[in-house]
């Protein structure tokens, strides 16, 4: 690899997507990030943008959605049941604030492996048996990393959010990595924090016993009870 000097936690280029060198990279906090036509780039950033999954903000109109998502029979949530089609509807649809997809081919195919390997898992919201919001995760033990989401439908890609929320919280888990700063996250209940403390936060969480992901619309039910 070779070192890189830049802003926003710019840390180094070069090197390889393969399971090991992506597990030994988000167990330091390092993620990789890049455009076509460049080199794969790795990133931490200092601060570090996280959502403590107690500090999720269930505001009004999204605590309705969900009770209305919980009561149509025709309404599931899924873990891992597309996560392939979670990563080409992620790729399909820009990071907020950017012009084009950074989940290029290898990426896609990285990830790909990692969910083979059960280190990526992808939270889907479906409807009448279509996909209509989602996320993709990487997660090292209690240490979960969010990398895209994406919406077919309004307020979709919260709905997967809030699952993913109710998942940790229910095992334990206590922040979910955002990587970027947005305002879409910040009003969601996400903060920044020092790099130093991300790191020694991942480095404890990726120590403890995996967490298990499985589940259905009774984590949101469980979500609307703890925020009662």
């Amino acid at each position: 690899w070779g070192a890189a000097e830049g802003a926003d936690g710019l840390l180094a280029l070069g090197g390889d997507l393969s399971v090991a060198t992506l597990t030994k990279a988000y167990r330091h906090g390092i993620f990789p990030w890049f455009s076509a036509g460049e080199p794969i780039l790795w990133w931490s950033p200092d601060p570090r943008m996280v959502l403590p999954v107690r500090s999720f903000k269930l505001h009004k109109s999204l605590r309705k959605t969900l009770q209305k998502f919980l009561a149509d029979g025709r309404c599931e949530i899924r873990i891992g049941s597309a996560f392939s089609q979670v990563l080409a509807y992620c790729a399909a649809i820009p990071r907020e604030g950017q012009d084009g997809t950074w989940i290029l081919p290898p990426m896609q195919a990285a990830y790909a492996r990692m969910h083979a390997a059960g280190l990526a898992h992808s939270v889907e919201a479906w409807v009448d048996g279509d996909l209509l919001g989602g996320l993709y995760c990487t997660a090292i033990g209690q240490a979960v990393f969010g990398e895209s989401m994406f919406a077919r439908a309004t307020d979709a890609s919260k709905i997967a959010l809030a699952a993913l929320v109710a998942l940790c919280r229910s095992q334990g888990a206590v922040l979910i990595d955002c990587q970027q700063n947005t305002p879409h996250l910040a009003s969601l209940g996400a903060q920044p924090i020092g790099r130093e403390k991300f790191c020694l936060h991942v480095a404890q969480s990726a120590e403890k016993p995996p967490l298990q992901w499985q589940g259905d619309k009774m984590l949101l039910q469980s979500l609307l009870e703890l925020n009662c």
